[in-house]
Protein backbone atom coordinates (compact mmCIF):
# COMPACT_ATOMS: atom_id res chain seq x y z
CA UNK A 1 0.00 0.00 0.00
CA UNK A 2 1.16 3.32 -0.80
CA UNK A 3 2.47 5.53 2.08
CA UNK A 4 -0.16 8.37 1.42
CA UNK A 5 -2.84 5.44 1.71
CA UNK A 6 -4.43 5.56 5.42
CA UNK A 7 -5.70 2.50 6.63
CA UNK A 8 -9.42 1.75 6.65
CA UNK A 9 -11.76 -0.40 7.65
CA UNK A 10 -15.42 -0.94 6.25
CA UNK A 11 -18.53 -1.99 8.35
CA UNK A 12 -21.95 -2.35 7.11
CA UNK A 13 -24.17 0.33 7.13
CA UNK A 14 -26.78 0.22 9.85
CA UNK A 15 -29.44 1.92 11.14
CA UNK A 16 -27.01 3.81 13.26
CA UNK A 17 -25.55 5.79 10.23
CA UNK A 18 -28.06 8.60 9.47
CA UNK A 19 -26.09 11.50 10.69
CA UNK A 20 -22.99 10.27 8.80
CA UNK A 21 -25.50 10.56 5.62
CA UNK A 22 -26.47 13.64 6.98
CA UNK A 23 -22.83 15.02 7.37
CA UNK A 24 -22.10 13.74 4.03
CA UNK A 25 -24.85 16.15 2.34
CA UNK A 26 -22.74 19.45 2.64
CA UNK A 27 -22.68 21.39 0.33
CA UNK A 28 -18.89 20.92 -0.92
CA UNK A 29 -19.33 17.50 -1.01
CA UNK A 30 -22.52 17.26 -3.42
CA UNK A 31 -20.81 19.79 -5.35
CA UNK A 32 -20.42 17.36 -8.55
CA UNK A 33 -23.74 15.38 -7.56
CA UNK A 34 -26.14 17.95 -7.93
CA UNK A 35 -26.26 20.00 -4.46
CA UNK A 36 -27.51 18.46 -1.48
CA UNK A 37 -30.32 16.66 -1.22
CA UNK A 38 -33.35 17.45 0.81
CA UNK A 39 -34.16 15.63 4.51
CA UNK A 40 -37.21 13.48 2.93
CA UNK A 41 -34.08 12.66 -0.06
CA UNK A 42 -31.63 11.52 2.75
CA UNK A 43 -34.19 9.50 4.91
CA UNK A 44 -35.13 7.53 1.36
CA UNK A 45 -31.66 7.27 0.82
CA UNK A 46 -30.92 5.48 4.66
CA UNK A 47 -33.57 3.31 3.82
CA UNK A 48 -32.35 2.24 1.08
CA UNK A 49 -28.40 1.92 2.41
CA UNK A 50 -29.47 0.32 5.57
CA UNK A 51 -31.69 -2.71 3.21
CA UNK A 52 -28.08 -2.69 0.86
CA UNK A 53 -26.85 -4.68 4.21
CA UNK A 54 -29.99 -7.34 4.20
CA UNK A 55 -29.87 -8.06 1.11
CA UNK A 56 -27.60 -10.70 -1.15
CA UNK A 57 -23.81 -9.49 -1.26
CA UNK A 58 -24.11 -10.20 -4.84
CA UNK A 59 -26.49 -7.18 -5.38
CA UNK A 60 -24.14 -4.52 -3.61
CA UNK A 61 -23.62 -3.07 -0.19
CA UNK A 62 -23.10 0.68 1.49
CA UNK A 63 -20.68 0.51 4.45
CA UNK A 64 -19.11 3.75 6.10
CA UNK A 65 -15.71 4.04 6.10
CA UNK A 66 -13.52 3.86 9.73
CA UNK A 67 -9.85 4.90 9.85
CA UNK A 68 -7.63 3.36 12.05
CA UNK A 69 -6.08 3.47 14.06
CA UNK A 70 -8.23 6.25 15.39
CA UNK A 71 -11.38 3.78 14.94
CA UNK A 72 -12.79 7.23 13.48
CA UNK A 73 -16.23 7.30 10.98
CA UNK A 74 -15.01 8.98 8.34
CA UNK A 75 -17.06 8.63 5.10
CA UNK A 76 -19.22 6.18 3.24
CA UNK A 77 -18.81 3.95 0.03
CA UNK A 78 -20.19 1.14 -1.83
CA UNK A 79 -20.78 -1.03 -4.66
CA UNK A 80 -24.47 -1.71 -6.51
CA UNK A 81 -25.01 -3.36 -9.64
CA UNK A 82 -26.26 -0.85 -12.89
CA UNK A 83 -27.08 -1.98 -16.48
CA UNK A 84 -24.49 0.29 -18.49
CA UNK A 85 -23.92 -0.22 -22.52
CA UNK A 86 -26.69 -2.76 -21.96
CA UNK A 87 -24.21 -5.12 -20.01
CA UNK A 88 -25.27 -5.81 -16.02
CA UNK A 89 -21.98 -4.22 -13.73
CA UNK A 90 -21.10 -3.11 -10.67
CA UNK A 91 -20.91 0.58 -9.97
CA UNK A 92 -18.90 2.10 -6.64
CA UNK A 93 -19.08 5.78 -5.23
CA UNK A 94 -17.98 7.65 -1.82
CA UNK A 95 -17.72 10.31 0.10
CA UNK A 96 -15.12 10.95 2.63
CA UNK A 97 -15.55 13.98 5.06
CA UNK A 98 -13.60 17.25 4.90
CA UNK A 99 -11.34 17.00 7.80
CA UNK A 100 -10.17 13.31 6.52
CA UNK A 101 -9.81 14.38 3.06
CA UNK A 102 -6.11 14.44 1.50
CA UNK A 103 -4.61 11.39 3.80
CA UNK A 104 -5.85 8.56 1.09
CA UNK A 105 -8.61 7.76 3.05
CA UNK A 106 -10.90 7.65 -0.31
CA UNK A 107 -8.52 5.28 -2.10
CA UNK A 108 -8.19 2.90 0.45
CA UNK A 109 -11.73 2.99 1.05
CA UNK A 110 -12.08 1.98 -3.09
CA UNK A 111 -9.32 -0.54 -2.55
CA UNK A 112 -11.24 -2.36 -0.08
CA UNK A 113 -14.99 -1.91 -1.76
CA UNK A 114 -13.31 -3.22 -4.97
CA UNK A 115 -12.25 -6.82 -2.23
CA UNK A 116 -15.76 -6.66 -1.26
CA UNK A 117 -17.24 -6.50 -5.12
CA UNK A 118 -14.49 -9.59 -6.30
CA UNK A 119 -16.02 -11.17 -3.26
CA UNK A 120 -20.02 -11.07 -4.47
CA UNK A 121 -18.45 -12.43 -7.63
CA UNK A 122 -21.58 -11.80 -9.35
CA UNK A 123 -19.79 -8.99 -12.57
CA UNK A 124 -16.46 -9.31 -14.38
CA UNK A 125 -16.26 -4.92 -13.74
CA UNK A 126 -16.42 -2.62 -11.47
CA UNK A 127 -16.83 1.04 -12.78
CA UNK A 128 -16.75 5.05 -11.08
CA UNK A 129 -18.42 7.96 -13.15
CA UNK A 130 -16.97 10.87 -11.45
CA UNK A 131 -17.45 14.39 -12.86
CA UNK A 132 -15.06 15.27 -15.45
CA UNK A 133 -13.88 18.04 -13.47
CA UNK A 134 -13.71 16.39 -10.01
CA UNK A 135 -10.23 15.84 -10.24
CA UNK A 136 -10.06 14.79 -6.79
CA UNK A 137 -12.09 11.75 -7.35
CA UNK A 138 -10.63 11.36 -10.86
CA UNK A 139 -7.37 10.49 -8.78
CA UNK A 140 -8.68 8.25 -6.57
CA UNK A 141 -9.87 5.97 -9.62
CA UNK A 142 -6.33 6.38 -10.93
CA UNK A 143 -4.93 5.21 -7.46
CA UNK A 144 -7.00 2.64 -6.87
CA UNK A 145 -6.21 1.02 -10.30
CA UNK A 146 -8.92 1.34 -12.45
CA UNK A 147 -8.35 2.07 -15.92
CA UNK A 148 -9.68 5.11 -18.15
CA UNK A 149 -12.22 4.48 -20.38
CA UNK A 150 -13.22 7.11 -21.60
CA UNK A 151 -15.90 10.63 -21.16
CA UNK A 152 -19.50 10.21 -21.68
CA UNK A 153 -22.69 11.49 -20.59
CA UNK A 154 -24.73 10.42 -17.00
CA UNK A 155 -27.26 11.69 -15.03
CA UNK A 156 -27.12 11.80 -11.29
CA UNK A 157 -29.35 12.78 -9.78
CA UNK A 158 -32.38 11.40 -12.07
CA UNK A 159 -32.89 14.67 -14.02
CA UNK A 160 -29.50 16.08 -13.21
CA UNK A 161 -27.06 15.55 -16.98
CA UNK A 162 -23.18 15.77 -16.25
CA UNK A 163 -20.39 14.58 -18.28
CA UNK A 164 -18.48 12.20 -16.56
CA UNK A 165 -15.11 9.88 -17.00
CA UNK A 166 -15.93 6.23 -17.02
CA UNK A 167 -13.13 4.15 -15.17
CA UNK A 168 -13.08 0.68 -14.66
CA UNK A 169 -11.73 -1.88 -12.74
CA UNK A 170 -11.54 -5.37 -13.94
CA UNK A 171 -12.39 -7.68 -10.89
CA UNK A 172 -11.26 -10.69 -12.46
CA UNK A 173 -7.81 -9.28 -11.69
CA UNK A 174 -6.07 -10.80 -9.00
CA UNK A 175 -6.39 -8.50 -5.64
CA UNK A 176 -3.00 -6.87 -4.62
CA UNK A 177 -1.47 -6.52 -8.01
CA UNK A 178 0.80 -3.38 -8.62
CA UNK A 179 -0.69 -0.47 -9.75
Amino acid sequence: MDNDISPVRLEAWSEGDGELLRALNAPELTEHLGGPETEEQLVRRHRKYVGMSAQDPGAGRMFRIVLLPEEAVVGSIGFWVRTGDGEPTYETGWAVLPGFQGRGVATAATRAVAGEARRAGLHRFLHAYPSTDNTASNAVCRKAGFEPLGERDFEYPPGHPMRCNDWRLDLAEPAGKPL
